[in-house]
């Protein structure tokens, strides 16, 4: 799923007790502790292109693969949710749009192209699922969001 639907999702979902924008952060989250550290890396460095579809996996700095591993595993998702809710229950619910980014991409992404590992680092199961660049995937998320907001709107 793209990091801007995830973003979406972890708002509309998680977001409407009183965290909207960290809800908004969560969901994004860990996409952007592996791709959205590597963008600003590649910014930085002067070595960012635009265009061409996904990147070659060999251009791929060896740390991403790690970063996106720990980022996209429940493991480490639950751990951090079950700390911050001994200390801040507040915060604690926002931070579900993390997980819920797990489940989300488990069946949208391929073997082929960062699988999401469920589990890392207890296992390296992962679910050869269809691409949500699929126009049969995209389409209804794009109306998922829509519906959910427009529910978030008319409940409030």
């Amino acid at each position: 799923m793209d990091t801007f639907s995830h973003a979406l999702w972890g708002r509309g979902l998680f977001g409407y007790r009183g965290r909207p924008w960290l809800a908004l952060f969560f969901g994004a989250m860990p996409d952007l502790f592996s791709f959205g550290i590597l963008l600003t890396v590649r910014i930085l460095s002067g070595n960012f292109q635009l265009g061409g579809g996904p990147p070659s996996l060999d251009t791929i700095p060896w740390w991403v693969f790690i970063n996106y591993d720990i980022s996209h595993s429940f493991v480490s998702a639950f751990l951090c949710i079950w700390i911050v809710n001994r200390y801040r229950k507040d915060i604690a619910f926002a931070m579900w749009a993390w997980p819920f980014h797990i489940l989300l991409d488990f069946p949208f992404h391929t073997k082929e192209f960062f699988p999401t590992k469920l589990l890392y680092p207890l296992t390296d199961f992962s679910f050869d699922g269809i691409p949500w660049s699929r126009p049969e995937i995209w389409f209804p998320n794009l109306a998922g969001i829509i519906i959910l907001f427009i529910y978030r709107k008319y409940k409030s």
